[in-house]
C-alpha cells in the first residue's frame, strides 16, 4: 500500500478496542510516486470562464462542498462556515462553531451541517449555531441534511439521526467496525424514503424513520490477514443517475448498486482513493497512478481509459457536465476532459495551491475549492 495514502487512515475508538495507528502504518510499504512529466500545452477545444471568486480561511481537512439547488454551504478547518449563492457568487451568511472542523459541510439550502474534531455535530442557520450535539466517535463524512433532520456517520459505524431544530436525537444505530477506518469522506445521501449509508465496503438502505436496515449490498469486501489490508471503506463522492448509485471502495473496486431492490449491478476492480462521478452512459472514475477511466454504467465494461496524460498527478475525484469531466490536482490545475473519449479539452489554474475537493455543480456553476481557501465558480461554455 502507497505509504501516502495510508496516512488518511485514522483509529477507531470504541468501547474496548483501540486501534493503533503507528502499528498499522508500520505494516505498510511502498515508495514514492515519481514525478510527473510536464504537461503538453494547452489546447483550449473548450472554452470555460471564471464568473466569481471568494475566499476563506486555508482548508486543511477533506472538505466536501454541499450543495442545494444554487445555494453551496462551505467549511475551513478553523471553523468557519459560509453559505452563498453559486448564481453569483453572493455571501448570504457566514458564522463560526468556535472550534476546528473535521467534516462537512452538508445543507439543505436552510440549514448547514458539521462535525469538529472535538467528535461534535453542529447544526447552523441563517449565521447562527442552533445546536451542537456530542458524537460516539468522531466523524469524517458531511452530515446529511434532509426532512428536518440531521444525518451523522460515525468513525464507529454508528449513524444516528437528530430533530434539525432542536438537538435532540432521535435514533442511533451501530454496526460492526474493523478496527481502522479511512479518515476521508464516506456516502451518506438519501434516495426517495430511504437513507444509503456506507458502510465498510457495503451500501446499506436503512430507514430514515428508526435506521432499521432495509438492504445490504457488497461493493468490496474485507481481504487480508492484518487490519490495513483488511480496510475497505466506500468513499468519496457518488454518481447517481435515478435509482442506480455507483461508488468507490478505496484501492479496492468500482460498483454500482440498484438501490430500488438493494442488488449488486456490477462491480470492478479499481485502484484509487477518491469517488467517483457519472452521467447516464458511463461512470468514470481517477486511479491511483493518473489514470482517468470510464466504465459503462450498465454493465461495468470499460469504455475508455486515458492513462498516460497525468500519470503520476494526484486527481481528485471527477465531475461530469455536459461533454466534459472536470476534476483537479494536488498542483493547484483543474482538467477539462472529453466525456466521451478522455481527450484533453482545456486546463486552468485557480491559484496555485491544490485542488482540495472533488469539483460539484450547483445550478449552471462549476465550484472548485483550493487548500489556500480560494472559491472559484467557473461556467464550461
Amino acid at each position: 500500500m502507497n505509504l501516502k495514502r495510508s496516512m488518511s487512515m485514522a483509529p477507531v475508538l470504541r468501547a474496548g478496542a483501540v486501534a493503533i495507528l503507528v502499528a498499522a502504518l508500520a505494516a505498510c510499504s511502498g515508495t514514492p510516486k515519481p514525478k510527473p512529466q510536464p504537461l503538453p500545452p494547452n489546447v483550449a477545444l473548450m472554452g470555460i470562464k471564471q464568473a466569481w471568486a471568494l475566499k476563506l480561511s486555508p482548508v486543511t481537512f477533506a472538505l466536501v462542498p454541499g450543495v442545494s439547488g444554487d445555494h453551496i454551504a462551505l467549511a475551513s478547518a478553523d471553523g468557519t462556515v459560509v453559505m452563498f449563492d453559486a448564481r453569483a457568487g453572493t455571501e448570504l451568511w457566514r458564522a463560526s462553531v468556535g472550534a476546528p472542523l473535521a467534516a462537512g459541510a452538508g445543507t439543505d439550502g436552510s440549514t448547514i451541517g458539521v462535525v469538529t474534531t472535538n467528535g461534535e455535530v453542529v447544526a447552523l442557520q441563517g449565521g447562527k449555531v442552533l445546536w451542537k450535539q456530542r458524537l460516539t466517535a468522531q466523524s469524517y463524512t458531511p452530515p446529511l441534511v434532509a426532512g428536518r433532520r440531521i444525518f451523522v456517520q460515525a468513525a464507529d459505524r454508528t449513524t444516528s439521526a437528530w430533530d434539525g431544530q432542536s438537538g435532540r436525537r432521535l435514533w442511533s444505530q451501530q454496526r460492526p467496525a474493523e478496527n481502522l477506518v479511512l479518515k476521508k469522506p464516506g456516502v451518506l445521501m438519501a434516495i426517495g424514503d430511504t437513507l444509503v449509508v456506507g458502510i465498510g465496503g457495503r451500501l446499506v438502505g436503512m430507514s430514515p424513520a428508526n435506521g432499521s436496515s432495509r438492504w445490504e449490498s457488497p461493493i468490496a469486501a474485507p481481504r487480508g490477514t492484518n487490519d490495513v489490508e483488511r480496510l475497505v471503506d466506500l468513499t468519496g463522492t457518488v454518481s447517481r443517475i435515478g435509482d442506480n448509485v455507483c461508488a468507490r471502495a478505496y484501492f479496492a473496486s468500482v460498483g454500482c448498486v440498484d438501490t430500488a431492490r438493494g442488488q449488486l449491478v456490477w462491480t470492478k476492480p479499481a485502484v484509487g482513493a477518491d469517488g467517483v462521478g457519472g452521467d447516464e452512459r458511463f461512470v468514470y472514475g481517477t486511479e491511483d497512478s493518473g489514470a482517468v477511466i470510464a466504465w459503462r454504467r450498465a454493465d461495468g465494461s470499460q469504455a475508455w481509459q486515458q492513462a498516460d496524460m497525468l500519470k503520476y498527478r494526484n486527481l481528485t475525484g471527477p465531475l461530469a457536465v455536459g461533454r466534459a469531466l472536470v476534476f483537479g490536482d494536488d498542483a493547484g490545475t483543474v482538467y477539462l476532459l472529453s466525456s466521451e473519449d478522455g481527450k484533453a479539452l482545456n486546463r486552468i489554474t485557480p491559484d496555485g495551491s491544490a485542488i482540495v475537493s472533488t469539483p460539484v455543480l450547483a445550478g449552471n456553476t462549476v465550484v472548485v475549492v483550493t487548500r489556500n481557501g480560494g472559491v472559484f465558480g467557473y461556467r464550461p461554455e
